[in-house]
């Protein structure tokens, strides 16, 4: 939110005080309290001002929190983000009228006490990464909202909004703020953290993150669940301002200095992402959500993909597998599945896996809602009477997951389903969540339970999954999500359209998402609204089939392959094939991605930061550590990117996936136009890639056929984690792999240099 008009004037009805002095301060084991006030001139100026408190503390080393409070009167009523905390790391110096340094590992936090000459420089092993510079800690008045009123007199009132404002030193670059559709470099957007169902072509998300990272070296991760408005270079061009309608803000600088280092410390602090079973990585085919369908044509989908030869690993129901209005009963539709036990039956009999869709709303004509209204299971307005409208669904109601009877409640009609033989559940909405003249069962805030309330519902799903299948076997997919929402994965992009640029934009939304402690992405393969050209489903199938999760989806239209002509059929048989070949290397780099936050699909800078070309690449990634995919987004097949440069002692060149004998130099573009049959996928110099072409499922033997992708010369022996299909956090065999074998399996070398 801006609250300036320029440099030198502020928005009319507003005003800020902003801190200049420490007042005072005291220190005590690893906490440091200081009493921030206005440029002080004689004892007068205490009087009739306000002041803010400030709070400094390290949950984890390597990371400083601040917590800057105007008034501290206010209630509690939470939620809170969990994030984990230890101690003994921090160490702090001060020398009074002087300065404070707080040290937490390699990181340090400066705060200069000499009168009216506060300043906060937060530095690594280089030098300062950001800070508090003149004006930049302060509490702002806006009576520009409805709580201010002339006729209050003396006892006027304004919207009060805490503002930090974080330096920026030239050339810094931001990234992450969650899903974010727009450019993949930040700076000069106004981000706001707020959930809402907005598609993905517009400024608004489904998964709102409080967290950045920085070309610099280091990452802010705001600490509230309530809304969070960021101007990044948008109002104050050398700066990045923080501000949240509330009495206080904390938010914690996270040191790296690497974009690895940043990322591995957010996740230690709000929690390493979950795994997924193997299966999981098939193709995944849907109803769509429109569509008319019953069980004729959905086995019809099936025998297609069987006689065409494409793997295909799980089926999902989308909304109407329930009757219409009744969402969510958790009923088959007995009109059009009059069977559906033994119609789950025979699918898992094909050796498929079965997904349903659910949402965490319950619509006035489904049985569940009079249960759901006497027990008291769902949001209520002011008044004690149920919250209902009839967007989505007519007179629908919101589950309330504050309430223990109403989790148990939604949970057990999802161990029924399960019983019946569904694997897993798409999480979908949970965006649409009011936040005005409602009341929770636990007294939440609802301002602040807006966000939160998508990892209540993924929470209560996942865990329930786990109950029954266990935690190797259980996974969602989900739309909506917050901070710690990498603990229920997988993640999905949402309704993107059917053209190149919605294409192009849900891989920008994906590479945020994975900078922001996500390391699971999918996307509606051929776009959600409208239907897909051939050219445009298949190359969205080409890029669909090198995200860590693949999902055949739309709205109005199926996504079935030969719909679109037969050469689409093949071009995805190719696809899905090459996925599977590449399981072990897909769960192994999502086993390092559990323990460091490491995502599977990268943004270039992530594994290149010492390459500046790589940091405002947004239509290119790393598949894992070793493959480098450009996606084509263009009808002719055209497509320009960018090879990063690769350590001085790593022997060779980048190889293609599909001609090893085409090689491309280190730091280059290429522009290239590739039929359907290719795409630019590029294997790195000095690299090896587990693969099992013998594969049939993800799920299948992982020895049996086993063998590695070495590019060019290795300086060393390479160690390779052979995960467990059955467990993916299980390594079932360590391989040494050297330059030409590795225990017994087959080396496939490259000769590149």
């Amino acid at each position: 939110m801006k609250f300036t008009n320029g440099m030198w004037h502020l928005e009319q009805g507003v005003q800020i005080d902003w801190m200049s002095n420490v007042e005072r301060l005291s220190v005590k084991e690893e906490t440091v309290d200081l009493l921030l006030n206005k440029f002080q001139r004689h004892r007068g100026d205490t009087l009739n001002s306000p002041t803010v408190s400030a709070k400094v503390t390290s949950p984890l080393e390597g990371i400083i929190g601040v917590k800057l409070v105007h008034w501290a009167g206010q209630l509690d009523k939470g939620p809170h983000y969990k994030l984990n905390w230890s101690s003994g790391h921090s160490k702090i110096d001060h020398t009074p009228n002087k300065s404070l340094r707080y040290t937490s590992g390699p990181l340090e936090l400066t705060v200069n006490t000499a009168a009216n000459e506060l300043g906060f420089v937060f530095a690594g092993d280089k030098g300062k990464l950001t800070g508090h510079s003149f004006r930049s800690i302060g509490y702002v008045g806006d009576e520009r909202t409805e709580k201010s009123r002339l006729a209050d007199g003396l006892y006027f009132e304004r919207q009060g909004y805490m503002l930090a404002e974080l330096d920026l030193g030239v050339g810094e670059k931001l990234y992450g703020l969650g899903e974010r559709f727009g450019p993949l470099v930040k700076n000069g957007q106004t981000v706001d953290i707020w959930n809402e169902d907005g598609g993905t072509s517009s400024e608004q998300a489904y998964k709102n993150i409080p967290f950045y990272i920085s070309s610099r070296g280091y990452g802010v991760f705001v600490n509230t669940p309530g809304k969070v408005s960021l101007e990044l270079q948008s109002e104050r061009t050398t700066r990045v301002n923080i501000s949240v309608p509330a009495e206080e803000l904390e938010y914690l600088i996270v040191y790296g200095p690497t974009p690895k280092e940043i990322l591995n410390r957010y996740t230690a602090l709000t929690g390493r992402p979950s795994l997924v079973p193997a299966w999981s990585y098939n193709l995944w085919l849907t109803t769509s959500f429109t569509t008319n369908y019953d069980e004729q044509t959905v086995t019809g989908f099936l025998d297609g993909f069987r006689e065409r030869d494409i793997p295909l690993g799980v089926f999902h129901f989308d909304c109407f597998w329930m009757k219409s209005y009744q969402w969510c009963d958790f009923e088959f539709d007995t009109d059009m599945f009059p069977d559906a036990d033994g119609y789950l039956k025979r699918l898992r009999e094909r050796g498929l896996h079965i997904s349903v869709w659910i949402n965490p709303y319950v619509g006035q004509a489904s049985p569940l809602f009079d249960q759901g209204k006497q027990n008291g299971y769902f949001i209520k307005r002011t008044d004690g009477s149920v919250w209902q409208w009839d967007m989505w669904q007519a007179g629908m109601a919101i589950v309330d997951f504050t309430n223990p009877a109403a989790c148990d409640w939604y949970a057990g009609y999802l161990r029924r389903l399960m019983e019946m033989g569904v694997d897993t559940f798409k999480t979908d909405f949970a965006e649409r969540i009011p936040f005005r003249n409602v009341v929770y069962h636990d007294g939440s805030d609802p301002a602040r339970m807006h966000n939160y309330y998508a990892l209540l519902y993924n929470r209560v799903v996942y865990e329930t999954m786990i109950s029954v299948h266990g935690r190797s076997q259980s996974l969602l997919f989900a739309r909506s999500s917050a901070p710690g929402g990498q603990a229920f994965p997988v993640h999905w992009g949402g309704d993107c359209e059917s053209t190149f640029e919605a294409m192009a934009e849900s891989l920008r939304g994906g590479l945020s998402l994975m900078l922001s402690g996500y390391i699971f992405w999918a996307s509606d393969i051929g776009g959600f609204e409208g239907t897909p050209p051939p050219a445009l489903y298949k190359r969205w199938v080409q890029f669909g089939l090198l995200s860590s999760h693949s999902r055949l989806h739309g709205s109005s239209s199926f996504r079935v392959p030969w719909i679109y002509g037969e050469d689409c059929s093949a071009v995805l048989r190719d696809c899905i094939k090459r996925k599977i070949l590449l399981t072990p290397y897909l769960l192994q780099e999502a086993l390092a991605g559990h323990r460091s936050g490491l995502p599977i699909m990268r943004p270039l800078f992530l594994e290149f930061p010492a390459d500046l070309n790589t940091y405002t690449l947004d239509t290119q990634y790393l598949l894992g550590t070793n493959l480098l995919v450009a996606p084509v987004f263009s009808e002719d097949g055209s497509v320009t990117f960018y090879v990063p440069r690769t350590p001085q002692d790593t022997q060779g060149k980048w190889v293609s996936w599909f001609d090893h004998s085409k090689t491309y130099e280190s730091g280059t573009w290429y522009t290239e136009t590739h039929d359907f049959d290719t795409l630019p996928i590029l294997v790195r110099p000095g690299s090896v890639t587990p693969l099992n072409p013998s594969l049939a499922v993800p799920e299948g033997d992982a020895l049996t056929g086993l063998q590695f992708l070495v590019n060019g010369e290795l300086t060393a022996d390479v160690v390779v984690d052979i995960v467990d299909p059955s467990k993916t956090h299980d390594v079932l065999k360590t391989v040494t792999v050297s330059q030409d074998s590795a225990e017994g399996y087959k080396v496939v070398r490259i000769k590149s240099a």
